[in-house]
């Protein structure tokens, strides 16, 4: 599917307007709301398969972030063969008690994987907290970066952002 036509349909699925407050604190009058594009099974297909061409080569395990990353890279992973681990935003004091569940991220070459990224502050510390743990990260992907360019706290951290499309790539149109 052209990007175009993928903008599109994510645009029709999931747009939305009103008032709303981001994670960043900031609030704004138009609203991806990334659970409709990440819940219609054929649309977030498309975006994981659209998304392959940005895994950075070298990656050994797909990182998605708790709650939204984690269709996303499970579907990606879908596409590209790679282990994923699902990283949640803190370890719980039960069960295995990791940050990160299912593929190993210590000592490995991970890519973080998220869905929708303003400021990408969620994105700097679910790194630092796998780097604490071992995992060598350099890069994180997103379906939707709400800005032209990486924001600057990801380029603080480090990281290289890889956005299958921005704001501005989202039209109005039908699916």
């Amino acid at each position: 599917m052209e990007l175009s036509e993928l903008g599109r349909r994510i645009y029709a699925s999931a747009h939305l307007t009103g008032e709303f407050v981001l994670r960043s604190g900031q609030v704004t009058g138009e609203y991806f709301d990334k659970y409709r594009f990440e819940a219609d099974p054929v649309l977030l297909d498309a975006v994981a398969e659209a998304m392959v061409p940005l895994v950075p080569e070298g990656t050994e395990v797909l990182a998605g972030l708790e709650m939204g990353g984690i269709p996303v890279v499970t579907a990606l992973g879908r596409h590209t063969g790679l282990p994923c681990a699902f990283v949640r935003k803190e370890a719980k004091a039960y069960g295995t008690r990791r940050l990160a569940e299912g593929a190993e991220t210590a000592g490995k070459r991970v890519t973080i994987v998220e869905d929708v990224v303003t400021t990408g502050g969620q994105i700097v510390l679910s790194t630092n907290d796998l780097r604490a743990l071992g995992a060598e990260i350099t890069d994180a992907l997103c379906v939707i970066n709400r800005n032209p360019t990486t924001p600057a706290p990801l380029a603080e951290a480090g990281l290289m952002l890889h956005a299958l499309l921005t704001s501005d790539d989202l039209t109005p149109g039908t699916s």
